[in-house]
């Protein structure tokens, strides 16, 4: 049996990048097959692959079916016939073989914008929810392994440049917990370019108002861009510590990203019924 573990090794990398990939398993191979069953080939988001289902063509349509995977998340199992190229078939050795195809998707990932004492909080909160951290922050007391431990990724930089810095995917979530206006001014715009699930910021009302006023004004930002920004960041909890605030954040994080309400779960069915009783 062949060596699984470079398979196995890169799946893990591509788990610490935030980075999905593919993999794909013969789990089935009957008569004269080019490879075995259990064989493996792992496909990198970025086009790379690594080991081998068979290569020619049978491997060139795993591949393309691997692809299909990363696109929409969803595991497939195809069979291929070896038997005739002229029909159509990937081969011609006279056998069958099926592959499993499955998306691994990597961890989400969390980039906290601000290093504070609500940043810190909440890079916390989000590892203990097994989330992949990116914390960042321009002043490097406030972003490095001795202030903040465990976290995956630490970026020092101006906020605004945090987008060149860090590859910023479609599913990456961003928490701005800034210092205040003038460093907004220059950031939103820079987050509005990137194709981010949630941006939020954190707050008072009043900020933000002030915020969306200079950003139309000095940068021509529209209302319908600044749609895309959770500000105040977070759920109404009537929170006030840190870790507070970072639980609030952590929550209406988890809402977006499951399609949920953020409404009380608590089951009004007895009331109701008692209602109706009360009014038959």
């Amino acid at each position: 049996m062949e060596d699984t573990r470079p398979i196995f090794e890169a799946v893990a990398a591509a788990q610490a990048r935030g980075e999905a990939v593919a993999l794909a398993t013969i789990i089935a191979a009957h008569g004269s097959a080019p490879r075995h069953t259990g064989s493996k080939l792992l496909l990198r988001a970025d086009g790379t692959t690594l080991g081998t289902v068979g290569g020619g063509l049978l491997e060139a349509r795993v591949v393309a079916v691997a692809r299909e995977a990363l696109r929409d998340g969803q595991p497939r199992t195809e069979t291929y016939v070896l038997n005739d190229i002229g029909r159509g078939d990937p081969g011609v050795c006279g056998g069958t073989v099926t592959v499993f195809i499955e998306p691994i998707t990597a961890p989400p990932t969390l980039v906290i914008i601000g290093g504070g004492h609500v940043g810190k909080a909440l890079a916390e909160l989000a590892k203990w929810m097994e989330f992949r951290v990116v914390l960042t922050d321009d002043r490097p007391e406030y972003c490095s392994p001795e202030y903040a431990a465990g976290m995956d990724e630490y970026i020092v930089c101006a906020p605004a440049e945090l987008p060149k810095r860090l590859n910023i995917q479609p599913e990456t979530v961003i928490a701005a917990v800034t210092r205040g206006l003038p460093v907004d001014l220059h950031l939103i715009p820079a987050l509005l370019a990137t194709p981010a699930a949630y941006i939020g910021l954190i707050g008072s009302r009043r900020r933000w108002a002030l915020t969306v006023k200079a950003l139309a004004d000095e940068h021509g930002v529209t209302r319908e861009q600044l749609a895309r920004i959770h500000a105040p960041i977070g759920l109404e909890l009537e929170a006030e510590t840190p870790k507070e605030i970072a639980i609030s954040i952590m929550a209406e994080i988890i809402m977006v990203r499951h399609g949920g309400t953020g409404q009380p779960m608590r089951w009004l069915g007895e009331a109701d019924e008692a209602q109706g009783a009360a009014g038959a």
